[in-house]
């Protein structure tokens, strides 16, 4: 099994009707041996998928796609421009990615940053993204806010370069180089770096990083970046993309309106590349400050419209991408030599990388790992793959796709389908071509696809525990960065930017409820979009179910619930979820456990079946329990290689204390000691104490109506009856120590970046009514306008983003605030959140007016965006319940916050938050930062990343 983590951890800050389907016969209810036999065939799904477009171009060049789906009153707005990474010349890489940047600074109508019009407009799923073969922006609004967003993108499209100023450009530059810093100061994080190098040679399009040469990014002047832009930023090197609520024929007179008048640019033709193939095999030896070595071979393949990428992927899921896959099966469950394996087939525009990757378990030789991985892919080759297994991979995949599809845009919806066709093949459905690829695809192609292409030399990579060899770094600062100047924009007279009127309130799906023979409740709400049916048994555990003896247990029970059952072992468990297109995950917050399904609705029956199988009959194998104890182990160890799994080790007890179920590690894996100690007879008392039908609710989302469900359900889970045991009680009261506000520092030396974790206990509990304090937050620090994140990231250009939240536990809880910065600015950082949050919660400098606006119509406007999918809807309807909600919660938000004073905000927020209470870690190297920390004036405590001596 693929495990589902759910990790209790500050959330990271980043910089995502008309049914489409046509009615899907659901698969037969007939009884056979195996689930795979009741499927629904592949072709009957993909015959399914289909996304009805429009499509125009306007005069100046500008390609537009119109999708009309009007299950939410809200449009997916997506402009995709034709270049990426592979597109710079020598000295100028990292440019695309850098005006990806840029871009959302501000243009000349409608200047500052774009995050403050977008959140007020309540934007979802916004963000911009570059790679090798495109850069591309995209959000969901509600539609009322459709004018101004497409206001929005076409002022950056044709009025950007007048906004663009100097202290502009220097800030940018800065921020790209806190995202360097925070990739490579990942373990293992220089290895993209080494194997485009080895793979593709000089001058190829695809040999550097999308990041860049920081060098190139300081080189250019304001007049070199200018050119860029008017090379490649024009409409006619653009497609558009609206999905949602919208028609053709509105969708032509509002692009018309404010992309018309911009003037064609010259054309990107994408740079061509062919596929490298090496002269011998390359291997290469590099050290990282890692828990376990790691080995990845590596070919260059051909990119994504070549005939042979299909049979190459599905042979990369063959070979290491399934949970049966042959790796996982020889060398994870098998021989035990790896505890984690993957294949892929990564297909860019014009090339590709298949890719394998071996985590080889402590105490192995890597090596000879190794050579058992090519041993078995040379007997894929020799033999090719089962037609079993080709079929498994194709209901997978199709699967996947037709459930990714329910949303209108964000990184993989409609949107995104409909765009990349276009941009790269030319045709908005090419993912029907590549769908009906899949469903053709035969073992002899696969087998063939994979004999021409991977029985040549390949790079591999082996990375060892060790001292990081030296590398680029990013510097310090831009310091050198060329500032020769340029003459000024002459600027084009526009259109007043148009206004938004009023949204309408969220209509959230109506809620029912029943209950199985056995009284366990069942909550339900239909979403049809896709013939998808996602259900979530929620159990009263969690990680704070655990005892204090035994810290670990309930993940790690729930990790061998997925891994057999009496009657599948854990490569049939796998080989059924994929025979029938479905996922079966297991995973825990801090107060609840669950077990998740995810399957097509054809094959809902055995799915369900599955589903009941896994909760009801786990075995609990002592094989099971040996192999993911030493997966767990190797977890835990390489939390301890990772920053901010070390800052969450940390933190907890500093501010719960060892007595709270809340004060361990928020990853819920234990620790070295706890987990050797856990006996076969742990795990099965921990399932009978939790996982049982007295402490159970089911909630389901789907197609089909509740009168369709129930009986599934019932037939499944009707008759299971509580053990004889005594359920669990969970005591979230232990009292909270006094805070003793401190700095612990967490020596990992070689550290480009130091990454901040802070916080406290508040006094309210998740079940409180926290709105007014959240909405307070979002100007203080849960937003990318918040104070703190505009101060670090958008000033001083310290961090690539800072964030504070409140985490959504059933008892106290946490205000943790998350704030990864350049290592020569850990100090100053720290100094510099102080200062924010003491002048919003001691000074006079509370919520603005312009705040109030913001946070309001952000809050409200994006309601209508925020449950467009069945996976958005479970998961609201969980929280709810979780927290004590009524049901319609999400339609009672807008009236309470559009009665929101900056008075009540401001005093929430004093009342709840006291950074004088605040406890930091950082996780840093120790040389460069601790004097910045001991200048703070609050007592330093030093600690080793590696574990006590057990």
């Amino acid at each position: 099994m693929r495990r589902a983590t759910c990790l209790v951890a500050a959330a990271a800050l980043l910089a995502v009707s008309t049914p489409v389907w046509a009615s899907v016969s659901p698969a037969v209810a007939v009884q056979a041996s195996t689930p795979a036999a009741q499927a629904a065939p592949v072709s009957e799904l993909v015959a399914e998928v289909d996304i009805p477009y429009t499509k125009f171009t306007l005069d100046n060049g500008l390609t537009v796609l119109v999708h009309e789906d009007h299950k939410a009153p809200v449009v997916a707005v997506s402009v995709w421009y034709n270049v990426g990474s592979k597109d710079e010349p020598a000295g100028k890489t990292g440019f695309a990615h850098l005006f990806e940047h840029l871009m959302f600074g501000g243009s000349e109508n409608a200047p500052g940053s774009y995050f403050t019009p977008m959140r007020n407009m309540g934007a979802t799923d916004m963000n911009g993204t570059t790679w090798f073969d495109r850069t591309n922006y995209f959000e969901t609004v509600p539609t009322p806010a459709l004018e101004q967003a497409l206001f929005m993108e076409s002022d950056r499209m044709g009025y950007m370069l007048g906004a663009i100023t100097q202290e502009t450009l220097d800030l940018q530059r800065g921020v790209v180089q806190n995202e360097k810093r925070q990739g490579d100061n990942q373990p293992y994080g220089l290895s993209e770096y080494k194997q485009l190098e080895a793979l593709f040679p000089e001058g190829h399009p695809y040999r550097h990083s999308t990041i860049g040469s920081m060098a190139d990014l300081d080189a250019a002047s304001m007049e070199t970046v200018r050119d860029w832009f008017r090379s490649n930023y024009g409409p006619n090197n653009s497609v558009l993309v609206l999905a949602g609520d919208i028609t053709p024929a509105k969708a032509r007179e509002l692009t018309q309106k404010y992309f018309g008048p911009i003037p064609r640019g010259p054309v990107n033709t994408p740079a061509q590349a062919a596929v490298p193939t090496l002269p011998a095999p390359v291997s290469e030896t590099a050290h990282d400050r890692v828990s376990n070595a790691r080995v990845q071979i590596n070919w260059a393949v051909p990119g994504m419209l070549d005939a042979d990428t299909v049979p190459l992927s599905v042979g990369a899921s063959v070979l290491g991408g399934l949970a049966s896959s042959r790796l996982d099966n020889e060398l994870v469950r098998g021989e035990q030599s790896a505890v984690s394996v993957s294949a892929s087939n990564g297909a860019f525009h014009r090339v590709g990388m298949f890719e394998i990757t071996l985590d080889v378990k402590p105490g192995q030789d890597p090596a000879a790992v190794e050579a058992r991985a090519r041993e078995i892919l040379n007997g894929l080759i020799a033999d090719g793959p089962t037609a079993e297994e080709v079929e498994r991979v194709k209901t997978q995949y199709v699967s996947r796709t037709v459930q990714g599809l329910e949303q209108v845009g964000g990184f993989g919806g409609k949107a995104v389908a409909l765009a990349e066709g276009q941009l790269y093949a030319g045709d908005p459905e090419h993912y029907k071509k590549e769908l009906q690829a899949y469903a053709a695809v035969t073992p002899a192609q696969v087998q063939a696809a994979m004999q021409k292409w991977l029985t040549r030399p390949a790079y591999t990579l082996t990375t060892l525990p060790g001292e990081r060899e030296a590398y680029e770094e990013a510097a310090e600062a831009p310091s050198g960065a060329n500032h020769t100047p340029a003459p000024p924009i002459e600027r084009v007279a526009r259109m007043p930017k148009p206004e938004i009127a009023p949204v309408a309130n969220v209509d959230f799906p109506a809620v029912q409820r029943t209950r199985l023979s056995n009284g366990v409740e069942v909550v339900y709400a239909q979403r049809d979009a896709v013939p998808a049916t996602k259900i979530a048994i929620d159990f009263d555990a969690g990680l704070a179910a655990d005892d204090a003896s035994k810290l670990g247990l309930q993940s790690l029970m729930l990790d061998l619930m997925d891994e057999g059952t009496a009657t599948l072992n854990a490569t049939q468990l796998a080989e059924a979820q994929e025979a029938l297109g479905a996922t079966i995950a297991t995973g825990a917050s801090m107060d609840r456990s669950v077990v998740q399904l995810y399957a097509v609705t054809p094959n809902l029956q055995p799915s369900v079946a599955l589903l009941a199988d896994v909760v009801k009959n786990p075995a609990f194998a002592p094989s099971e329990l040996e192999r993911l104890r030493a997966a767990r182990l190797s977890r835990i160890a390489a939390e301890r290689t990772q920053p901010a799994a070390l800052a969450n080790r940390a933190l907890p007890e500093l501010i719960y204390g060892s007595a709270s179920p809340y004060g361990r590690p928020f990853s819920g894996n234990g620790d070295e000691t706890s987990v050797k100690a856990i006996t076969e007879a742990d795990i099965r008392a921990d399932y009978a104490e939790w996982i049982r039908p007295d402490n159970a609710k089911i909630f389901v989302v789907s197609d089909k109506p509740l009168s369709e469900i129930t009986p599934l359900l019932e037939a499944q889970f009707g008759r299971w009856t509580p053990p004889a045991a005594a359920k669990g009680v969970k005591d979230v009261s232990a009292p909270i120590p006094a805070a003793t506000p401190k700095i612990v520092l967490i020596d990992r030396p070689q550290s480009p970046q130091s990454y901040i974790l802070g916080g406290e206990v508040l006094t309210a509990s998740g079940t409180d009514d926290l709105l007014v304090l959240n909405a307070a937050n979002n100007v203080l620090g849960n937003d990318f306008l918040s104070r703190i994140n505009s101060d670090l990231r958008e000033t001083k250009g310290w961090s690539y983003g800072v964030n504070a939240s409140v985490s959504g536990f059933v008892g106290r809880v946490p205000y943790l605030v998350t704030a990864p910065v350049q290592a020569d600015q850990t100090g100053p950082a720290i100094a510099a959140l102080n200062l924010q949050f003491n002048d919003f919660l001691k000074g006079d400098k509370g919520v603005t007016p312009a705040e109030l606006e913001r946070t309001v119509n952000g809050n409200t406007r994006r309601l209508a965006g925020s449950y467009e999918t069945s996976a958005a809807v479970l998961g609201a309807m969980r929280t709810n319940d979780l927290l004590g909600r009524p049901d319609d919660y999400p339609e009672t938000v807008a009236a309470r916050t559009n009665a929101l004073t900056a008075a009540q905000m401001d005093a929430a927020a004093r009342a709840a938050i006291d950074p004088s209470r605040f406890v930091w870690v950082v996780v840093g190297d120790a040389s460069v930062v601790k004097p910045q920390l001991d200048a703070l004036g609050m007592p330093v405590e030093v600690r080793s990343a590696a574990p006590a001596a057990q």
